[in-house]
């Protein structure tokens, strides 16, 4: 499978040109065409109003998303136009209220290849970021290209990739959907950390991925490292670092997404603080 539609979804100005430059980069590393939706979010509680306001404060909540959604597409175009024109684009805008952004995202991701995104945790990211890159990857079922702060780097086509391997299904579904990437590097590192042992696993860990890659001509090796550090994003930043990796690709959400929010996990750790661009999929 090629990523022939790329999607990226804006909410807010503070990372609009960083991901618009991010996602027409790899749009054009990969031919595809750039869909860009420009959300304005009514924030409107309706359950905390007085009786009797409650069409003035859906007025109120509706006029303010219309003035972000039209600064933010402004914004927006003006990114869009200094890609060039041989970037192949489209532009919707969309307001939606906070509680139903996750079925406006989905109708999207549905029918997109890729999604990239920023880092939905941060100190200027607002609740509708994360709402958008879960939406996306539950209700879409779509891979997500996740940026950090310093974008994309130098590479649009990734040459060195590693893949966060546990031989769970949503690991799999990671590595299936990041092939065309793979298929593209020069070397894909396979990591696992701290595999357990048993009578089913294979005697060498990561063996029957490295073979699966092999025969689609992914040139790949296998890494197992012991877990050093407190935490096991901890330990795939500090080895993405090593490898000097353009790419981390690793499964989404094992456990549910409230017990990662409560207690944390490796993909809410890795959606806070990554140090390369990560595509997760489940």
């Amino acid at each position: 499978m090629d990523y022939k539609t790329i999607l990226t979804v804006l909410s807010s100005s503070a990372d609009a040109k960083r991901t618009i430059a991010c996602a027409a980069r790899v749009a054009r590393a990969q031919d595809a065409h750039l869909e860009v939706l420009v959300l304005g979010v009514d924030r409107t509680q309706m359950g905390y109003s007085y009786l009797g306001t409650e069409a003035a404060l859906m007025q109120v909540g509706i006029d303010r998303a219309e003035a972000d959604i039209s600064a933010l597409q402004a914004e927006v175009t003006a990114a869009l136009a200094a890609e060039g024109s041989d970037l192949r684009y489209s532009v919707e805008t969309e307001i939606s209220q906070l509680g139903a952004i996750s079925d406006l995202v989905a109708q999207h991701a549905r029918y997109a290849d890729l999604v990239v995104q920023p880092l939905p945790y941060g100190a200027n990211t607002g609740s509708e970021a994360e709402a958008v890159v879960e939406a996306a990857l539950f209700e879409g079922k779509a891979a997500v290209l996740v940026h950090p702060v310093t974008g994309l780097g130098q590479n649009a086509q990734p040459k060195r990739i590693v893949i966060a391997w546990n031989q769970t299904a949503e690991a799999m579904t990671a590595a299936r959907r990041a092939m065309p990437l793979l298929k593209a590097a020069e070397l894909v590192n396979i990591v696992m950390v701290d595999p357990a042992s048993s009578a089913a696993a294979p005697a060498e860990p990561g063996a029957l991925l490295c073979q699966m890659l092999s025969r689609h001509g992914v040139r790949a090796e296998v890494s197992v490292l012991a877990r050093t550090l407190p935490r096991v994003a901890d330990v795939l930043n500090q080895h993405a670092r090593d490898q000097n990796a353009d790419l981390l690709v690793m499964g989404a959400y094992g456990h549910s997404r409230l017990r990662e929010a409560i207690l944390g996990g490796t993909t809410r750790y890795m959606l806070e603080g990554a140090l390369v661009p990560v595509l997760m999929a489940r």
